[in-house]
């Protein structure tokens, strides 16, 4: 049996696994207001807030030790087996906190679930390098990730509607369930890397072998560099990576982790209203994940280079970003603040799908999961950082220091992507 167009089916299922992701990170961010009513009636909002945030940095440093964990996974299995993995334990680790009942067991259950769920990201550029030419890979990074927006968009309200049928414990175990029935279709589908796969017609399977670097896997060829990791943190660009990285992260991460509780204590919304309003900035990023991606292939295929490319649409993903963050200093009506947020998160998503892309501009295949995993873990403990912070920056319900420092961190993305990657391109060993 042939399949025509397996390869969109592939990160359509990756992309369907992001929105799966982010559902299940995103239901403790939208019940909170809720759960922790329920556990601490008698704590002050800003109390709340800090238990909140310990809970949330605890997610970020195991998801920040989870990336670099399953770069290395994904490089040595495969992308097959490391889906599988990761997955497997993020959906069981979701469906386990509906067993919490304090600090200690949920932050326990958010580390193993910050741990399982890292590997999505170094799996999906991974998969991507695998099975996209080059000039595909953007576009393909921006299916995936709007996979994340998705999720943030039906997450919300989804999880808001549930209130009204369930308890918080059983919304986590019907969301982890979610992600184990997923399991099905990627076993079926992903049988072997594009090579090697038997649905795969051989019109297909030459365009994609072509388009990439590497003609042949099984053998380290001159064509592509391939670094140890002492060698590959040698290089100025692997640091222009992971320093844009963790620039640009943070500044998901705190729309992420913040805009129920900001919609909760700037506009005193309830679980309802968020559900209401909460969703409208991850349509933003979603259309931006879109934009980003053909922005960067329509150019490609006009005859622009990799270089000028990806520099192109990272520079004009953050100069989207940066208006946008200082303008919700004072946005108004909640109407106002949320729309905005979906400007930010429009040029957040058009900029990072290209980041995303950097380490297979430069690396050959076996590098790419490695370099995604440092750059991962990085952008990780810099967002745990902004998160940990946001309870002290935000006393008194003033947000205007955190979007601020979100600012700062657009210009540092496009300094490093300009200042230590003179130039994308497949990198060399050095002689």
């Amino acid at each position: 049996m042939k399949v025509k167009g397996l390869r969109w089916w592939v990160i359509a299922l990756i992309a369907l696994a992001t929105v799966i992701n982010y559902i299940d990170r995103q239901a403790l961010v939208v019940l909170w207001p809720s759960i922790s009513e329920d556990l601490y009636p008698d704590k002050t909002m800003t109390e709340r807030k800090e238990i909140y945030a310990l809970i949330s940095v605890v997610f970020m440093f195991s998801y920040a030790f989870g990336q670099s964990i399953f770069g290395k996974i994904f490089d040595k299995l495969g992308t097959r087996i490391g889906f599988v993995l990761s997955i497997g334990f993020w959906s069981i680790s979701t469906a386990l906190h509906a067993l919490a009942s304090g600090v200690l067991s949920f932050a326990l259950f958010r580390s193993i679930l910050g741990i399982s769920e890292a590997g999505n990201w170094p799996g999906a550029a991974k998969g991507n390098a695998e099975w996209f030419p080059a000039t595909e890979r953007a576009f393909a990074q921006g299916l995936f990730n709007s996979g994340a927006a998705i999720g943030g968009i039906v997450a919300i309200p989804t999880i808001a509607y549930l209130t009204v049928y369930f308890s918080w414990q059983m919304i986590f175990v019907i969301i982890g369930l979610v992600g184990l029935l997923w399991l099905v279709p990627w076993l079926i589908i992903v049988k072997a890397p594009p090579k090697k796969h038997p649905w795969l017609t051989e019109l297909e399977k030459e365009y994609i072998l072509s388009g990439q670097e590497e003609k042949d896997e099984s053998n380290d060829s001159a064509e592509e560099y391939n670094p140890e990791v002492k060698e590959l943190l040698g290089r100025k660009q692997s640091w222009g990576v992971i320093i844009a990285s963790a620039a640009i992260d943070p500044i998901w991460w705190l729309f992420v982790f913040w805009i129920p509780i900001y919609l909760s204590e700037v506009y005193n919304m309830d679980v309802k209203g968020i559900g209401i309003y909460g969703w409208v900035p991850y349509v933003g990023a979603m259309l931006g994940a879109w934009f980003g991606g053909l922005l960067a292939q329509n150019r490609l295929k006009s005859g622009w280079n990799v270089n000028k490319t990806r520099k192109m649409v990272i520079t004009l993903g953050c100069l989207i970003m940066l208006p946008a963050l200082l303008a919700l200093s004072n946005p108004g009506t909640p109407v106002a603040a949320v729309l905005i947020m979906a400007a930010v998160l429009f040029g957040f998503q058009t900029a990072i799908g290209n980041v995303q892309t950097l380490p297979s501009d430069l690396y050959g295949k076996k590098t790419v999961g490695t370099l995604s995993g440092f750059s991962g873990t990085a952008a990780k403990l810099t967002g745990a950082g902004l998160v940990a912070l946001v309870p002290m920056l935000t006393t008194g319900g003033n947000y205007t220091p955190a979007f601020v420092i979100g600012a700062s961190l657009a210009f540092i993305v496009m300094a490093s992507v300009w200042v230590l990657i003179p130039n994308i391109e497949p990198l060399k060993k050095k002689k």
